[in-house]
């Protein structure tokens, strides 16, 4: 069965007619981690997220599969190590989602970091982090430094660092991972949300939750329930009365996206700002992105909003540290908020407050999972699933093998490892071609989908050119479009145009030119009336407002 809301029915169905071993709340990474490493270890998994995957914080981050180079000035060196091995993991599973990016660490006298302190510290991040040898770290000198990025402030300027970081598609990542763990049988549905939790003899043995498409109510049973919904576990934690002890503090990042032509950015740099915070500076498809902020936020976490506030912020610390760069509120594209789901600490700002992630169990058996980061998912996955392993052991007296994620594709991710990527890429975009895609194209597509480029080609070869004139839609717009309507869950035009294909962010002009005939060919697709298309094609224009126009408290 096709991976597609078409299908939505079916799986319905099955959620309600079948008990789990186990059922995860929440489709982010964190999730998505666990129903894939749960279910490569053949337990019956189910898993619900109340808005589309990755709708979270899961497709509002840096977009960086961080090695945790800021950790070590908190001393968190375990973190470090197990970060930064976990990136290398995470790299080699799925190399058409994640890319190694060199990074640019500018000093300047009386910054964050002096030429002494760099020079050691990224020294020991390359030691804790298992960096590979042609990735390790190096000293510039200044000349070196401006080399490598002429914008940078040279007032003060004392040379630099230069290391790796890895980029990723944050929401990319989640569906893929999700994909696979669809592959292996879990069932994973979105839209769905958890009203309350069902209990026999004061044990959580299940969930009452809601079609948010269909307004239908339905229940799920399984032995087990996971409560992995990011900023949302304390919500949860509350229907099940054990919302005590630790609790969750939200704090908001902000990222703008200006084009290239504005701010003309050829290396990636991670910098300080006049308050000593860090901010990272990314070039990206033609644009470059830059971000984020770090406040409280106490608001509600669906629907995060960059504020005057926070535009101003980073529009300073880009004139901070690119003083040539001469931006306006205007030159602003997109942008995107997000909420990090923190485990509070009385006391800590922010920026100080750890990334860790943490386990608890309450009385009915609800296992949540908290805090921790991107590009630790697998590993928070491996650690959920070893304890539920544990207790189908002692429990019920059923034995299940131990984690199988470590050397494991993600979907797409199938192309013979990081080393083999290129080759990969030529030989498929020579495939695409012969079907009547650009070069460009058709190497954008294999970068993108990986071991999945295949099916779409197939797709575009059928009827993609029929189609496509028919809508009046590019090819490539088109096949992405059909592709994440039949294999990747895509319910509407925002998460297509948010968490398919990032183009809300990165590419602002597709979504407005071709936004009218996206919604045509959805419509026809699931068969929506007016009403329903009306409600998409709303919800699509409050993200284009969100994104461009600024939130005023």
């Amino acid at each position: 069965m096709n991976f597609s809301n078409q299908n939505r029915n079916e799986m319905i169905n099955k959620l309600k007619s079948e008990k789990f071993d186990v059922l995860v709340i929440g489709g982010g990474i964190t999730g998505a981690g666990i129903a894939l490493d749960a279910s490569m270890r053949g337990m019956k998994i189910a898993l619900v997220e109340m808005q589309d995957f990755a709708g979270g914080t899961s497709s509002r981050s840096t977009k960086l599969v961080h090695g945790g180079l800021r950790y070590l000035k908190q001393f968190e060196v375990q973190m470090v190590a197990e970060v930064g091995k976990e990136r290398a993991i995470v790299y080699e599973n799925g190399p058409h989602v994640t890319t190694p990016e060199w990074m640019l660490l500018p000093m300047h006298k009386g910054g964050t970091f002096g030429k002494f302190s760099t020079s050691i510290g990224l020294k020991m991040y390359d030691f804790l982090a298992g960096v590979k040898k042609e990735e390790r770290r190096s000293m510039l000198s200044v000349q070196e430094t401006i080399n490598k990025e002429p914008l940078v402030k040279k007032d003060g300027l004392r040379g630099g660092g230069y290391y790796v970081e890895y980029r990723t598609d944050d929401a990319r990542l989640t569906i893929e991972v999700m994909k696979a763990a669809a592959e292996k049988g879990a069932t994973a549905l979105n839209y769905t949300k958890v009203d309350q939790l069902l209990y026999e003899n004061q044990k959580v043995v299940g969930v009452l939750a809601t079609d948010q498409l269909s307004g239908e109510k339905y229940e799920i049973k399984a032995e087990k329930i996971v409560n992995a919904a990011g900023p949302w576990v304390d919500s949860i934690r509350e229907k099940d009365g054990s919302k005590k002890g630790k609790t969750l503090r939200l704090t908001k990042g902000v990222h703008l996206v200006i084009d290239q032509s504005k701010f003309p950015l050829k290396q990636a740099v991670y910098f300080d700002t006049p308050d000593k915070r860090m901010v990272f500076a990314i070039p990206r498809e033609g644009k470059a992105y830059v971000g984020t902020t770090d406040t409280f936020y106490g608001e509600d976490p669906v629907s995060p909003k960059m504020t005057a506030e926070d535009r101003a912020y980073i529009i300073q610390a880009i004139q901070y540290m690119f003083p040539d760069v001469l931006l306006t509120e205007k030159d602003i594209e997109s942008s995107w908020a997000g909420v990090r789901p923190l485990i509070l600490e009385e006391g800590k700002d922010p920026s100080e407050i750890s990334r860790k992630d943490e386990i608890w169990e309450s009385d009915s058996g609800l296992i949540t999972i908290a805090g921790g980061k991107l590009t630790g998912y697998r590993k928070m996955a491996q650690t959920i699933v070893d304890v539920l392993a544990k207790k189908f052991s002692e429990e019920r007296d059923r034995d299940f093998p131990g984690c199988q994620t470590k050397k494991m594709p993600i979907s797409g991710g199938d192309v013979g490892g990081s080393s083999q990527f290129a080759d990969f890429i030529t030989k498929q975009s020579q495939m695409g071609m012969e079907i009547g895609l650009s070069r460009e194209d058709a190497v954008h597509l294999a970068a993108m989908y990986g071991s999945n480029t295949p099916t779409l080609f197939k797709m575009i070869e059928e009827n993609g050119h029929t189609e496509a004139k028919h809508y009046q839609l590019p090819l490539l717009l088109w096949g992405k479009l059909k592709y994440a309507l039949e294999n990747e869950m895509a319910a509407t035009p925002t998460d297509f145009f948010i968490r398919r294909t990032g183009a809300l962010l990165f590419d602002i002009h597709t979504v407005r030119e071709y936004r009218d005939q996206v919604l045509h060919l959805m419509a026809d697709y699931f068969n929506w009336d007016q009403a329903t298309k009306e409600k998409f094609n709303e919800q699509l224009e409050k993200e284009l407002q969100d994104a461009t126009v600024p939130f005023d408290q």
